[in-house]
């Protein structure tokens, strides 16, 4: 019995998976948080050092854009046509304007084109929908983002559904979410904040393949499918959540932690092991006796003890988030064009 499972397990590891998940080209955190809540306990004297390498966020986006924005001339010149993104924003939230215009002005410097459809909060979801149905009829548009989160009184989950699967350049329609989770299948769009953070560990050389990785929170928008997608790299994938008991004994054993359930400072030093990588997605505004700032979930000077790499917020992951969703979208355009840089 014992050598026929030997033989199980030999098969198993020998057994090829299909991994080719990481699109050619080379996004904003989510708003949408869990309701994934927890407090962290108080935290015990550590003594660990490690030398830590910030991740700069913002120097691998702009090496993402100056490539799209090639690209794109290049498309330009070829065929008279640009890559197009429609954005539905719905109400009058600060942050939700300031995101859509952080992603206008990305697509401005690349050469995407955008528009966008404002909506005011009290708005039906009919109307929110013919927006959208107007968006996926549109030749010019190759790209759809529905800024969230949305007013209380309309469906997410519907209004996304209703995106032409084809231009979900955020990769939340259930069938590229679908694709990402079954092995053999491709999605057309990678969700932008997991593919950026694929996309950071890729330029950092970090190893998934084999490593144990720990995600924290469980969102549609970033926890499940930035989980999904380490498994489709390889990574042995444990997710951390609201009932999760003793939760820091399961991070200390994370060669790759990633987390995003917006709690600023969840994370503290005695949850990581010396050498892990840490990739910060939390994004929360904190008012303090330093005034008003952007905090991740990670606590960025006890970390820096301990990790090997980490992402500071901000800085970090958000600008490459936003990188993805060019990438998505000229993805989109070239796909609907039929077109590649050989045309």
């Amino acid at each position: 019995m014992l050598e026929m499972r030997n033989i199980c397990w030999r098969i198993l590891c020998n057994r090829s998976f299909s991994s080719s998940v990481t699109p050619n080209c080379f996004p904003l955190v989510s708003l949408d948080r869990p309701h994934d809540i927890w407090h962290p306990p108080p935290t015990p004297h550590y003594s660990t050092h490690q030398k830590t390498v910030e991740i700069d966020g913002k120097s691998i986006a702009n090496d993402i854009k100056a490539t799209l924005a090639t690209e794109v001339n290049h498309m330009k010149n070829s065929i008279k046509k640009a890559p197009g993104l429609g954005v539905i924003l719905v109400g009058e939230r600060k942050d939700s304007r300031s995101f859509v215009r952080i992603k206008k002005k990305a697509c401005e410097e690349v050469g995407i084109t955008s528009v966008v459809v404002n909506l005011p909060e009290n708005c039906t979801e009919t109307e929110v929908l013919d927006a959208v149905s107007a968006l996926n009829n549109q030749e010019s548009v190759h790209g759809i983002l529905v800024q969230l989160p949305l007013p209380c009184h309309l469906s997410e989950q519907k209004i996304i559904n209703a995106v032409n699967v084809e231009k979900d350049v955020d990769g939340f329609h259930p069938v590229n979410v679908g694709n990402l989770a079954m092995t053999g299948r491709e999605p057309l769009f990678i969700p932008c904040a997991s593919r950026g953070c694929i996309e950071l560990l890729h330029r950092y050389g970090v190893e998934i393949i084999g490593k144990k990785a720990v995600v924290i929170g469980r969102s549609n928008i970033t926890g499940l499918p930035t989980s999904l997608l380490l498994q489709r790299h390889h990574a042995t994938v444990s997710v951390v959540h609201k009932f999760t008991k003793n939760p820091e004994e399961i991070t200390r054993e994370a060669d790759i932690l990633v987390s995003d359930v917006g709690v600023p400072n969840l994370v503290r030093g005695h949850w990581l092991k010396p050498g892990v990588v840490v990739i910060d997605m939390g994004s929360t505004l904190v008012t303090d006796s330093k005034g008003s700032h952007v905090t991740g979930d990670v606590c960025y000077e006890e970390a820096i003890a301990k990790a090997s790499l980490l992402t500071p917020v901000p800085g970090g992951v958000g600008p490459v988030t936003i990188s993805m969703l060019l990438c998505n979208t000229v993805e989109a355009a070239k796909r609907a064009y039929q077109w590649t840089e050989k045309s």
